[in-house]
């Protein structure tokens, strides 16, 4: 019916009066209405199938994409799922990939790290055994050796001077105390016999006064203490490590020596000559090594001696100063004995806890 109205009004003239104005009959009204009816029909249709559409649109995942153009045939459509998912796959190989490598590089590494450690503790092991029964050869600094053997001598000594220092310290604390005790006895005493006030009063005032001295001395001889303490367990330690090393580059020095001694003495092919080669760069590395740390032991050596006797000259003499003022007796002398080293004593109590820290 639409189709037959819309052809109708196509095949109509439209005649034009002398004004040029087109005059409207009743059957172009009619006409007019119905074709406008009918563009709001399929208007409406139109928006239905868009919503449609919309609603149940295809998944951007199901998508296909067409590589032969307009009007391609089927075997060019490509579904996107499946270019993702190859490119999630490239990725994660990608990614494997370079995970294995790394760790194929890392225990490659590790591999070649025991080898030559492996090989490094063997040779040593080969020359140690050798010095030991006799049959190898060791290089010896004469001079050094000596110095090395009288620096653990005197370590040794000093190690037994700090013992007895600290057994001093221990003793003579204890006596302090016990002389702190019975000066506090004797004062209570002497406020409860009135007949021994006096005596007791004496007594008591010595005693505080033995303690007091007694005190000062405990600080001097701590004071000694933590000094022969340093230098020994501080600065001969760090030098005796040195050494310690000193004496590894010797030995390893010494197996590489000798390994390139028995490769001289082989046949001189091509194989043989390679090896010549690498045992002779390790050779060198290993003498320039020892040859380092040679020169550090001995400079080590050098300021260790100046240093012990700069720190032993001022410990004995406090010492003795120390020592011989509290025996003698004389409160004044002692007390400047540490001003004159700078010992600063803590005041009574000090090591209380305040009212605080007690709650």
């Amino acid at each position: 019916m639409a189709d037959s109205i819309m052809s109708r009004a196509a095949t109509m003239e439209i005649p034009i009066n002398s004004n040029g104005d087109s005059r409207t009959i009743p059957e172009d009204d009619g006409l007019e209405q119905a074709a406008r009816a009918q563009w709001s029909l399929d208007e409406k249709a139109d928006s239905r199938d868009l919503q449609q559409v919309m609603v149940s649109g295809p998944n951007l995942n199901e998508t296909s994409i067409v590589s032969g153009g307009y009007g391609g045939t089927a075997e060019g459509i490509i579904p996107t799922s499946s270019i993702k998912g190859s490119n999630m796959h490239h990725s994660g190989s990608n990614q494997s990939g370079m995970a294995e490598e790394a760790t194929r590089g890392i225990a490659v590494e590790k591999f070649d790290f025991m080898k030559k450690w492996g090989l490094n503790t063997y040779k040593c092991t080969k020359q140690l055994i050798s010095e030991r029964f006799g049959r190898g050869s060791r290089t010896v600094d004469l001079e050094l050796e000596a110095q090395i053997e009288v620096l653990r001598d005197t370590k040794r000594k000093y190690e037994h001077v700090l013992r007895l220092a600290r057994a001093l310290t221990n003793h003579f604390y204890s006596m302090v105390q016990t002389q702190h005790a019975l000066g506090d006895t004797f004062a209570d005493l002497s406020q409860k016999s009135p007949e021994l006030r006096d005596e007791f009063g004496y007594n008591a005032e010595t005693q505080k006064l033995l303690c007091r001295n007694g005190e000062t001395l405990l600080g001097a001889i701590n004071f000694f203490v933590s000094s022969i303490n340093t230098l020994v367990n501080k600065t001969m330690a760090d030098t005796l490590w040195t050494i310690k090393q000193y004496e590894n580059a010797r030995l390893e020095y010494d197996a590489y020596r000798a390994d390139l001694e028995e490769l001289n003495l082989g046949p001189r092919d091509a194989v043989t000559m390679a090896r010549i080669e690498g045992a002779q760069e390790e050779y060198q590395a290993q003498k320039d090594k020892y040859e380092r740390l040679r020169s550090d032991v001995t400079i080590k050596l050098k300021f260790l001696e100046e240093n012990k006797v700069k720190v032993m000259h001022k410990q004995l003499l406090l010492f003795h100063n120390a020592i011989s003022a509290y025996f003698a007796g004389n409160q004044q002398q002692l007390e400047q004995t540490l001003k004159q080293f700078n010992i600063k004593l803590k005041p009574p109590g000090d090591d209380k806890p305040s009212w605080l820290e007690e709650q």
